[in-house]
């Protein structure tokens, strides 16, 4: 299918600006596409005191939306034949070579084992280098506990926080792993471990190299791990609501975290976008990696990208899907059954900040919902399933 049904757009547009009215979501970019036709819409404003609409331009951050863009670049690589996927990173992260391993998970962090094999660039991308958010685990979580004593951006995205690369891949090899080196997927800490290596590969840092293979040739102008002071005022603040009364609060605005380029430029959850820099990301993958006539990334590296390389995904059960639908590729989730939201074959990633972002090809469907608000919940909130429902059905007439 290749156009979207003009009769359902209207009746989307209306159902989520019902949500900004009712004061059940803040500021929404959205946007629903095929390979032929697109829609984007925008409700709400900037922040919550905003007097002006919210434009289509507006920037967001999009959190772990970053982690497929990550997970592009070291496909590059790997297209220009700078790596393999089963080359162990230690000639370019020397800092995780004869990592020592917890012999328990939970167990005391000076109780280790030797690693049974090296790091794999694989083993980063599909999120099982051993070390990252157990989602199966209940806290404390000793090793998470360890990387936020050493300021290593284990929680919520704090640009301000982490040090720059060579100190943040220091204090990360003072730490053994939690499981043993493709055991487990463990959310979050391997995309930030793969942003390191792509730059360190590359022999740029990790911006330009994106800005410069990725950004520029997709026309992504306003995606960065920063703002300009130039374009704040087409920047929104970011909010957290209390779950027990309801009040919110900001959790960023447009002159905080992301108004200066960080010392670390995080590939888990580092980004800020627009809707139209990411639909452009999106379309080309989509495409098979071709971007009007060029080829970016090799049709192979997205059909590796976007299928299932693990299984159902160890960890994500009870948190992103409770029947083992999900699976996960490269720096994606793959649906292996349809659900509420998706059909099989579809695969893209959620921001927690407020993002939402998946392609379908079974019905060539692309739907990206970019918002002011945090989510609460590893279940996605009724904005984001209203969005879903009538993406789905725009696309299928």
């Amino acid at each position: 299918m290749s156009d979207l049904d003009q009769g359902v757009l209207p009746e989307l547009d209306a159902d989520l600006a019902g949500f900004v009215e009712r004061g059940e979501a803040g500021g929404l970019a959205w946007a629903v596409a095929t390979a032929d036709d697109a829609h984007a819409c925008v409700a709400g404003g900037l922040d919550d005191d905003a007097t002006e609409p919210l434009r289509r331009d507006a920037i967001f951050r999009i959190s772990s939306m970053s982690k497929p863009v990550t997970a592009v670049a070291a496909l590059m690589l790997a297209d220009d034949g700078q790596l393999a996927l089963d080359d162990a990173v230690d000639p370019w992260l020397p800092e995780l070579a004869d990592r020592p391993v917890l012999r328990a998970p939970a167990g005391p962090i000076d109780d280790t084992v030797p690693a049974s094999r090296p790091i794999t660039v694989r083993d980063l991308l599909t999120f099982r280098m051993g070390l990252g958010m157990d989602f199966t685990a209940a806290a404390p979580q000793p090793l998470l506990a360890a990387m936020g004593e050493l300021e290593l951006g284990a929680g919520a995205p704090e640009p301000a926080g982490p040090p720059p690369p060579d100190e943040w891949m220091r204090r990360l090899g003072t730490l053994p792993l939690e499981r043993q080196p493709g055991e487990q997927w463990l959310y979050h800490t391997s995309a930030d471990v793969l942003g390191v290596l792509v730059a360190r590969v590359a022999g740029q840092p990790f911006d330009e190299f994106l800005a410069e293979r990725l950004f520029t040739p997709l026309g992504m102008v306003d995606t960065g791990f920063s703002v300009p002071a130039a374009d704040h005022s087409r920047f929104t603040s970011c909010y957290v609501t209390e779950p027990e009364t309801g009040a919110r609060h900001r959790y960023d605005g447009p002159d905080g975290q992301w108004s200066r380029p960080p010392a670390f430029p995080s590939g888990g959850h580092g980004l800020v976008s627009t809707v139209d820099d990411y639909l452009a990301f999106a379309r080309m993958l989509l495409a098979g990696g071709v971007h009007r006539g060029r080829q970016l990334i090799s049709a192979a590296a997205v059909t590796a990208m976007t299928s299932d390389q693990i299984g159902t995904v160890p960890g994500a059960s009870g948190v992103m899907d409770r029947t083992g639908a999900v699976g996960w590729g490269y720096g994606v989730s793959v649906q292996l059954e349809a659900d509420a939201i998706h059909g099989v074959g579809a695969y893209g990633w959620d921001g927690g900040l407020g993002s939402s972002w998946a392609n379908e090809p079974g019905v060539g469907l692309i739907g990206i919902l970019l918002t002011t608000q945090v989510w609460n919940s590893p279940e996605p909130p009724p904005v984001c399933a209203a969005f879903w429902a009538g993406a789905r059905r725009a696309a299928r007439g």
